[in-house]
C-alpha cells in the first residue's frame, strides 16, 4: 500500500509482470511443510518451478542486454550516471529484479530442494558481473568501500570509548575557507558545526541544487 502512488506511475505491462512474478513466488512458497524430498514434489509445483526458470531466463536476457548499454553511457560523467540510474530504476532492472532476488533467497531458505530443482538461481548469478560494472561507476564508490572496510575498527573504538582521532588531528575550516571553496565549484555545507562535502550527492540528487 505504501507503493500505491509509485505503482500508478508504472506502465501497465510492467505492473502486470510484477503481479505475475509475485504469483509465481506465492505458488512456490510452502504453506505447511518445509524440506520436502525432491522426488515427492507434485507435478503442478514442478511446473510452477519450471515456469519461474523460464521467466527468470527472459528477465535476465533483457537485463543482460540493458546493463552494458547503461554502463557505457553512465561512464561518461556523474551526471550521466544519475540520469541513467533513474531510467534503470524505473525499468525491469530496478523494479522486478530486486524483489525477485529477495523472493528467491526466501524460497531457498524455506525449500532449497525445490529451488535447486527449478534451476533459476544460476541464471541470476550471470547478472553479477553486469551489475558490478554498473555499480562501480557510482560517485563516491571508493569512499563508501573504504568506510565499509573501516567500519569494524570504527565501531570497536566507539564501544571501547577510544577516539579514532586525537583532537589535534581534526581539521578546522574557517567560514571564509568554506565560502571560497563553494565559489570555486565545491559543495561544502555545515551541519551541527561539522563540514560535509556533498558534491557527489549533488550529482545524484533529483531535487536540484537549490533545495540542497
Amino acid at each position: 500500500m505504501d507503493q500505491e502512488i509509485y505503482s500508478k506511475e508504472r506502465s501497465a505491462s510492467l505492473d502486470l509482470l510484477l503481479r505475475f512474478q509475485r504469483l509465481l513466488v506465492s505458488k512456490l512458497y510452502p504453506a505447511d511443510c518445509v524440506g520436502q524430498i525432491s522426488n515427492t514434489y507434485s507435478p503442478d509445483l514442478l511446473g510452477v518451478g519450471s515456469l519461474l526458470k523460464k521467466y527468470t531466463a527472459l528477465l535476465c536476457t533483457h537485463i543482460g542486454d540493458i546493463l552494458p548499454v547503461a554502463t557505457s553511457i553512465a561512464c561518461t560523467s556523474h551526471r550521466h550516471f544519475a540520469e541513467v540510474s533513474c531510467v534503470v530504476d524505473g525499468d525491469l532492472t530496478g523494479i522486478l529484479l530486486p524483489e525477485l532476488v529477495v523472493s528467491v533467497v526466501l524460497l531457498l531458505s524455506k525449500n532449497a530442494g525445490l529451488m535447486q530443482e527449478a534451476g533459476a538461481i544460476p541464471l541470476l548469478a550471470g547478472l553479477l558481473e553486469h551489475l558490478d560494472r554498473f555499480n562501480h561507476l557510482a560517485p563516491g564508490k571508493e569512499r563508501d568501500d573504504n568506510e565499509d572496510l573501516a567500519w569494524p575498527g570504527i565501531m570497536g573504538s566507539f564501544f571501547t570509548g577510544q577516539s579514532c582521532r586525537n583532537n589535534e588531528e581534526v581539521t578546522l575550516i574557517r567560514k571564509a575557507d568554506l565560502e571560497n571553496h563553494n565559489k570555486d565549484g565545491g559543495f561544502w555545507t555545515v551541519i551541527d558545526g561539522k563540514v560535509y562535502d556533498i558534491k557527489d550527492f549533488q550529482t545524484q540528487s533529483l531535487t536540484g541544487s537549490s533545495i540542497l
